[in-house]
């Protein structure tokens, strides 16, 4: 290959700028007809509001040429003017105005219809598919970035589309300007053509100037908004631990590179809002300076001069709302993409849709069961082959990290086994975890949690949790306000309130993480044997207190993800040295915190 065949070196990277920009380009097209397209009435409707506005804004600068050359200028030379010249311009100024009152009801009342129902869509869209994503799916995205993508990010993506129809109609009224500006005289036609494509081409030197830096701001917001939803749900932790400076110089650090892209956008902005705005003040110098030559050469009126200065002032807004929906742009597509990675991403299989029925007789069989998190070399759990019988309490007991809790998801459906089966009851199933969620309701929402059930169910749930006699005795019985994750209330009120939460959905499958762990022991004895008594269910309780273990019916122990033994409790310590040694264990931590 000759020196003169070689191609240019720079012909690559200017192809892959031509195709970024178009790429681009359209892809913020398909942002806003996405949105035009969820709800086209309403846009609609703005769309022909903005344009009869637009074609009214052109009209009334003829209006004022006609009343200028007609009316104004007539008196001054004749002295006189017809009375019937005087009604016609009147009515030309007053029915454009009419007509353009109209089209901005219109175009404003829609847009903003338009635009709130986009984001309850866009809204209702991302609550959906969070909705429908297992936990396994979101144990592997942080709560605070979710919020964020169904409250922050929505409301960003929609900031573009209201002044969308505005923008359009300037478009409209840009091309009829254009085309009365020629009609009047060339040479003002001519700065049209010059002014109007100049403005064009400044949104969009803006446009990709911003893109990287809204983007990066708009993930970083996510990032901030999880690290604050993750320091106010550990508020106490924080607390007790004197962590107060160490959080607030955490989340003031995230809040600079949110801060710091943010306003390198907006410094690029300013300068953009300045040149908008400049242009349109210098074009229409540049108008006054021709016009005034143009006039005093005989080739077009005052009332053309006049019509064409009062034009270009009725158009410097029009221009500036161009710039401003091309400047939200960046910030919209960042919050969009954010949006769409959330909905656009498949919707894991349910694990509770592969549960199987067991035989008769049987409330829980695993068999082959076996699970490892995602990128972990060690499984959580190994081959485990489990059958519990119907109406049965078994505990399950296990050194830390043995694999209880993983257990306990898998046989709830909450996690889907790596391999091997799960066969359950018929029937609703409930779990009641170790930390115990209360919403900031009453403890009647709090049991009943959306169910229809009446007082008297709630009642009964709540005695078999033994917790009827304190909530008899809080001032406003099944009516008081538990607070915030149940603060009025203690640990062990909390627990029973969340056990009663399940009770009274009356579960044929009830998983117990720990759950009597802040219970006494007599309290606790009073609860499972309530439990045995007013339930037809097989429940699975994970305990590390030695009490807890001896009241059920048989013990599950799980050593290393495997069932290392399944029997009896009294057998187990006979047979089992590692259970005897974890119960001894046990017992050992009792006596010392006591």
């Amino acid at each position: 290959m000759t020196v003169d065949d070689a191609p240019a070196p720079s012909s690559g990277p200017r192809r892959r700028s031509r195709r970024t920009r178009f790429g681009r380009v359209r892809a913020d097209l398909a942002l806003i007809r996405s949105m035009l397209t969820l709800h086209p009435r309403s846009f609609a409707l703005s769309f022909a509001g903005a344009a009869v506005f637009a074609v009214g804004t052109v009209a009334s600068s003829f209006a004022l040429r006609w009343v200028i050359d007609e009316v104004v200028l007539a008196r001054f030379a004749d002295g006189e003017v017809a009375t019937a010249t005087v009604i016609t311009g009147v009515a030309l100024i007053v029915g454009i105005g009419i007509v353009r009152a109209v089209g901005v009801v219109f175009r404003r009342a829609f847009a903003s219809t338009g635009m709130w129902r986009v984001a309850q869509s866009y809204t209702d869209q991302v609550l959906d598919r969070l909705i429908r994503q297992p936990v396994s799916w979101h144990r592997r995205h942080a709560d605070g970035d979710l919020v964020a993508r169904a409250g922050v990010d929505t409301e960003t993506t929609v900031s573009v589309i209201a002044p969308i129809p505005f923008a359009t109609s300037t478009l409209v009224m840009i091309a009829v300007s254009t085309v009365w500006l020629f009609a009047i005289d060339v040479w003002l036609g001519a700065v049209a053509v010059v002014v109007f494509p100049l403005v064009v081409v400044t949104n969009v030197v803006y446009e990709r100037s911003v893109t990287g830096y809204y983007a990066r701001a708009q993930e970083q917001l996510g990032d901030f908004s999880a690290a604050v939803h993750e320091s106010f749900e550990g508020v106490q932790l924080v607390k007790s631990y004197g962590a107060a400076d160490r959080e607030t110089r955490r989340l003031a650090s995230l809040a600079d590179r949110v801060r710091a892209s943010r306003v390198e956008a907006v410094v690029r902005r300013s300068w953009f809002e300045a040149l908008t705005d400049m242009i349109p003040a210098l074009a229409n110098i540049g108008l006054v300076l021709l016009g005034a030559a143009r006039v005093e050469s005989g080739d077009i009126t005052v009332g053309d001069f006049s019509s064409v200065i009062f034009l270009f002032t009725l158009l410097v807004l029009p221009l500036r709302l161009i710039g401003y929906a091309l400047s939200e742009l960046p910030r919209s597509m960042a919050a969009w993409t954010r949006i769409q990675a959330i909905v656009r991403e498949d919707v894991l299989d349910d694990p509770a849709a592969s549960i199987r029925r067991p035989p008769e007789g049987v409330g829980i069989a695993l068999r082959g069961v076996g699970f490892s998190h995602e990128g972990d070399d060690e499984p959580t759990l190994v081959d485990v082959d489990l059958e519990l019988a119907l109406g049965t309490i078994t505990a399950v007991v296990g050194a830390t990290g043995a694999g209880k809790s993983t257990l306990a998801d898998v046989v709830l459906g909450l996690t889907a086994p790596t391999t091997g089966s799960v066969a359950l009851a018929a029937g609703p199933r409930a779990i009641v975890l170790q930390e115990a969620f209360l919403v900031s309701g009453t403890v009647r929402d709090n049991v009943a949690f959306g169910g229809d059930v009446d007082d008297d169910q709630v009642w009964a749930a709540l005695h078999v949790a033994a917790a009827d006699e304190f909530v008899a005795g809080l001032p406003g019985r099944l009516d008081t306000v538990v607070g915030e994750r149940g603060v009025s209330l203690s640990g062990g009120q909390r627990q029973r309130v969340a056990l009663a939460r399940a009770l009274v959905r009356s579960p044929r499958i009830l998983v117990l993480d720990d759950t009597t762990s802040a219970l006494d022991p007599a309290t606790e004895a009073v609860v499972l044997e309530r439990l045995r008594a007013a339930l037809d269910a097989t429940v699975l309780l994970i305990a590390s207190r030695p009490s807890t273990i001896a009241l059920a019916d048989d013990v599950v122990y799980v050593r290393a993800g495997r069932v290392a033994g399944h029997g009896p409790h009294d057998r187990l310590l006979a047979d089992q040295p590692g259970y005897r040694d974890l119960v001894r264990a046990f017992e050992t931590d009792r006596s010392a915190a006591r």
